[in-house]
């Protein structure tokens, strides 16, 4: 399969690796390993960061390429050299590093060759330093594809400064070693340099909201193998004085907003050979994708399919029908392993059948696999998970992570999504919702970007019927209605539960003062319907007394309490994901001798051009109180432009749904 491993002969070459060194172009700061000074003990965050449990002093990267003496390819060599001051004991965790090293089944592999690490403090002014001994190196191996190497740092307070110096070769050279310039605590200086050696051609992806300098792009002379002259092109990039990147409510991953760079390879392109072209175009990826026989010859193994189908189909000739019996019958028959991947572990869906239980590929390829068996259009969509980042868009195969399925029915495209049982037809996993992705037709071997957006909301609405007694208690009944991803949300958490018992505890949990009897459901397996859940409650330590009055925010369990919208501003974009909508209706008889003393003012909030609204009225009939509660959030995403706005939305939706309804006792 391609892009799993990729090890590149390079044939009548011999084993030397000259580095070649050039007078940079602009100031290169230099850090030797154990040389602190004794300054460095009295660096301090300031400012915005003044709260941080550490400073990154500085962190340096080196990625350069050799001939590996073993398979007579090139392997890259990955260097890195890192030092933080520890502030407090909340940065503790820095004391331990982990490396995560990876090889595939054949020989390919990355090895660990050097690592040093230190800890230094100063005591009665003079530095002690505690290097890392034997004892503190561990080794956890994850699967037979994956290990840690794992280091912990003796003595380690507040105040000490702890560093880590190492070196990596990896076979593995399809993709470079990428670099974050940016982490949650402030870095002072960060640096990584690259050097690419001619044959190669890679993709440079940048991301993030903070420009980064490129004060080196240089030819450089580069002699890999003896008496053969070549060269290499030198890139580094650096950084200075960032600050600590926050994590922020409503964002797909705080990753897309960290200022890095990773590099993918193009081509190839070595003497004497052809040129090879490996993920330089989106046409190139999908003939390679569907070449490989655990995507492409995966989809095109029908005779599994075929075979089941007679048994699947309804005799009716409607195609939407038919379509939910097949993706019923994926869901039913097999069981996600919770890992996602664009290509199938199998290279034929039976066996994903006879082993009943799959990686994300496994399930939606099979999926698509029996649409197209049953004559539907149907296409992988490729994916980058929430998880995994967002896309660049350009052609980069490896910043995809997982495979969904798009269908045709009736003039609509449908989304699918084989991997968990309560998603209805046409919805697909949060995860997956990234707005975008890349649908490739198997049919003509073409592909291209199209939009994900999903018409499924998250929906929820609370309908509560009360009565209030002298004893200021609150009973009547509360009927929870779910929709959308609400309702997957709902049926996972009673699925989930060991028994209806532990489901209302977990239910329970989170309401102060709710006892509950005669708990219903409806519509557990109707992923069609809301989900709905119904009860009869008792409420207590909701109602404050004060002399003759009786006050109590009537919003109860679904008040918003909280403004999650904190920033004064904001240069990352608000990404819920999907529209929200949450609709909370209370119904109150209070007793006869009681009288309304005030009763707080209504009120519409909207954001412009009706992107977002908040409603709540109050209104009385005899004894009744009658109060409603909406707030429709109709984008899945909102523009940092429009932050303010929105911000402003929910400062006013904590604040009226807050407001206290006062009653007044007659004497």
């Amino acid at each position: 399969m391609p892009y799993k491993k990729l090890l590149l002969p390079l044939v009548m070459l011999l084993i030397t690796t000259v580095h070649c060194v050039q007078a940079q172009k602009n100031q290169k700061l230099e850090y030797k390993f154990g040389k602190i000074l004794p300054q460095d003990f009295l660096i301090n965050a300031s400012g915005i960061d003044s709260a941080a449990s550490a400073i990154k002093l500085f962190d340096i990267g080196n990625c350069y390429f050799e001939i590996s003496p073993i398979s007579k390819s090139f392997v890259y060599v990955y260097e890195r050299h890192i030092r933080y001051k520890i502030l407090n004991k909340n940065g503790y965790n820095y004391a331990n590093y982990s490396i995560g090293l990876h090889k595939s089944n054949s020989e390919s592999k990355e090895v660990l060759e050097f690592m040093s690490a230190a800890t230094y403090n100063m005591v009665d002014g003079v530095m002690t330093t505690s290097k890392i001994d034997k004892d503190s190196k561990f080794t956890e191996e994850v699967n037979k594809n994956t290990v840690f190497k794992k280091f912990t740092l003796p003595n380690v307070k507040e105040g000490s400064i702890i560093e880590y110096k190492y070196k990596i070769k990896s076979d593995f050279i399809f993709n470079l070693p990428g670099w974050s310039f940016q982490s949650e605590i402030p870095t002072l200086w960060s640096e990584y340099t690259v050097t690419i050696p001619e044959y190669f051609d890679y993709k440079f992806n940048r991301s993030g909201y903070y420009d980064i300098a490129h004060p080196v792009h240089e030819k450089v002379n580069a002699s890999y193998v003896t008496n053969v002259q070549s060269s290499a092109t030198r890139d580094r990039y650096v950084a200075q004085d960032m600050p600590a990147l926050k994590d922020e409510p409503f964002i797909s991953n705080l990753d897309d907003y960290r200022p890095s760079i990773d590099f993918e390879l193009r081509s190839t392109n070595f003497p004497g050979q052809f040129f090879n072209d490996y993920t330089g175009s989106w046409p190139k990826i999908v003939h390679a994708i569907l070449d490989d026989d655990n995507f492409g010859g995966y989809l095109n193994k029908g005779n599994y399919a075929k075979n089941n189908l007679k048994s699947i189909l309804s005799l009716e000739n409607d195609s939407l029908k038919n379509a939910k019996r097949i993706y019923k019958y994926i869901k039913d028959n097999l069981k996600w392993n919770q890992n996602y991947h664009y290509y199938s572990t199998e290279t034929n869906p039976k066996a994903i059948f006879e082993k009943k239980t799959g990686n994300s590929a496994d399930l939606n390829l099979a999926l698509i696999n029996f649409l197209r068996e049953a004559k539907f259009n149907a296409y992988p969509v490729l994916i980058s998970t929430r998880s995994n980042g967002k896309h660049p868009g350009y052609p980069v195969i490896s910043k995809f992570d997982n495979v969904i399925a798009a269908v045709e029915i009736g003039g609509n495209v449908y989304f699918l999504d084989a991997t968990a049982k309560d998603m209805p037809f046409g919805m697909i996993h949060y995860e997956n919702l990234n707005h975008e992705g890349f649908l490739i037709n198997v049919n003509d071997k073409s592909g291209g970007w199209i939009s994900t957006e999903t018409s499924f909301g998250d929906e929820s609405m609370h309908v509560y019927q009360l009565t209030l007694d002298k004893e200021n208690k609150l009973k009547g009944t509360l009927t929870n209605y779910f929709n959308g991803y609400a309702g997957l949300t709902a049926r996972n958490a009673y699925r989930n539960a060991i028994n209806e018992e532990d489901y209302l505890k977990n239910l329970k949990k989170s309401k102060n003062g709710l006892e509950l009897h005669n708990f219903k459901i409806l519509n557990l397996d109707s992923l069609d319907e809301r989900f709905i859940e119904s009860m009869d409650v008792e409420i207590e330590d909701h109602v404050e007394e004060a002399g003759n009055l009786v006050y109590f925010s009537p919003l109860l369990y679904e008040q918003t309490k909280e403004n999650p919208l904190k920033h004064e501003e904001r240069v990352f974009p608000v990404d819920f994901a999907h529209p929200i909508m949450e609709n909370c209706r209370v119904v109150i008889i209070i007793p006869d001798d009681y009288e309304i003393d005030k009763l707080p003012k209504g009120g519409i909030f909207k954001l412009p051009e009706n992107v977002g609204s908040f409603t709540i009225s109050y209104q009385t009939e005899g004894k009744a109180l009658l109060i409603k509660s909406i707030v429709n959030i109709n984008k899945s995403t909102y523009s940092p432009e429009e932050y303010f706005d929105l911000k402003e939305l929910f400062a006013a939706i904590v604040e009226k749904q807050a407001e206290k309804i006062v009653l007044k006792k007659k004497i």
